[in-house]
């Protein structure tokens, strides 16, 4: 994986501001401020939540169900962190709880997920370019590759390297120390490598 990271598109610190007042607004009841805030980090939730059960139709559930949690409780939040730290805590447990729950449950088949995860999508780039549909098989394998991690390498491998989350929010998500944070990926970073080495060298 590599270490360099896009820088957010909004400053952090004036996005925070935005997503406190639009707290605010939610704790008394303002349905207009909650869909701003939908709006805002929605995208950002449910592919979180996609990678990190490799399963996106269901992302778009339990993002749902953790803004749903966001508006129940609103009265009782406060600004002690970062909104977005708030916010995906409340996303990893949820993902968590439904990683628990598929354990207990008997799996599906090999060939359903194989369909669900990758088939249908292969199917839509038939028409594409040569290089796009590569790209895309990329971005499936390292998709899959992170699935297969221990849930909190796989949560701090998305936070860092997709939304841009630094190592002290990441460390308040998965309630540990930087330092465990930077363990945590720098263990994830060898792992993906050695899985992903067979297919980097066909």
């Amino acid at each position: 994986m590599p270490d360099s990271r896009p820088m957010p598109a909004n400053d952090a610190a004036d996005g925070d501001d935005v997503d406190v007042a639009l707290m605010h607004r939610i704790a008394e009841g303002d349905e207009r401020a909650f869909r701003q805030l939908v709006e805002r980090h929605q995208n950002a939730v449910v592919g979180t939540v996609a990678r990190m059960l490799n399963d996106p139709t269901e992302a778009e559930d339990i993002a749902q169900l953790a803004f749903l949690r966001v508006w129940k409780h609103a009265k009782r939040w406060r600004p002690d962190a970062k909104f977005t730290t708030y916010l995906f805590t409340i996303t990893r447990n949820l993902v968590f709880n439904e990683t628990r729950r598929r354990s207990r449950r008997k799996e599906v088949s090999t060939d359903e997920r194989e369909e669900d995860s990758g088939f249908q999508m292969s199917a839509e780039t038939r028409h594409e370019p040569q290089e796009e549909a590569m790209k895309l098989e990329m971005h499936q394998q390292i998709d899959r590759a992170i699935s297969t991690l221990p849930e909190a390498q796989r949560t701090a491998v998305i936070l860092y390297s997709y939304e841009s989350m630094p190592y002290e929010d990441i460390a308040k998500v998965l309630k540990t120390s930087v330092s465990s944070v930077k363990s945590l990926l720098f263990r994830a970073r060898t792992t993906l490598r050695e899985r992903l080495a067979s297919y980097m060298a066909e």
